[in-house]
């Protein structure tokens, strides 16, 4: 059997119980459910919530993590089947940096520079640190589960795509506890987080989508 109709074939099987895009979808409101559920559980809303949605600094925060968290979304579910191949819908990925940055660049001019190096450290980046990867970890176990359904033609790079989708959401729970919202502490300690996650999910996924 050539390899082109073994690729075939493996997908074919693999929608048998149910199509991929369904497994995904699944693992994703599940994710979603479970990182919600511990996010109450162990964080919480910050105390000033509803005041603070009132500045773009804070709403910023989700629209970042969650542009990731959507970018990654859509290259998950292309990397789901195994005939597709890399192209230009790999840019949607550039969003979400290329909107940080901006955002990264206004925070350097509006701010004097006596002030840049407190607002990119922060006041709890030990805890974002930590918090994310674990708000992240239930939403990649079952995306990479799902995976598996499937039969992804770089295991490598689906497990990594998982977990750049995981952080995002992760990092779009976490930021409604955060009391750091500068693009700067963003820019650093949600990006070596969701890094992280990254790097788990492509760790991971090398073995656990092996086919």
């Amino acid at each position: 059997m050539s390899t082109d109709k073994l690729i075939a074939a493996l997908a074919v099987d693999g929608t048998q119980d149910a199509p991929p895009m369904r497994m995904l979808l699944r693992a994703t409101l599940a994710g979603i459910s479970a990182a919600a559920a511990l996010f109450f559980i162990l964080l919480g809303l910050r105390q000033d919530f509803m005041a603070a949605m009132h500045t773009w600094r804070f709403v910023f925060k989700f629209v970042v993590s969650l542009a990731l968290a959507a970018s990654a979304a859509l290259l998950v579910a292309r990397a789901a089947d195994p005939r597709s191949a890399r192209g230009p819908a790999d840019m949607v990925l550039a969003l979400a940096p290329a909107l940080l940055l901006a955002a990264v660049i206004v925070e350097l001019i509006a701010m004097p520079q006596a002030v840049w190096m407190p607002r990119l450290m922060g006041h709890n980046a030990r805890i974002c640190l930590m918090s994310i990867p674990l708000l992240s970890l239930g939403p990649l176990a079952l995306l990479l589960l799902a995976l598996r359904s499937s039969a992804p033609a770089s295991p490598l790079r689906a497990g990594a795509l998982a977990g750049l989708m995981a952080g995002g959401l992760g990092a779009a729970f976490y930021a409604a506890h955060c009391p750091d919202d500068s693009p700067l502490f963003v820019a650093v300690w949600y990006g070596l987080a969701i890094t992280f996650v990254t790097l788990l999910g492509a760790s991971v996924g090398q073995r656990l989508l092996r086919w």
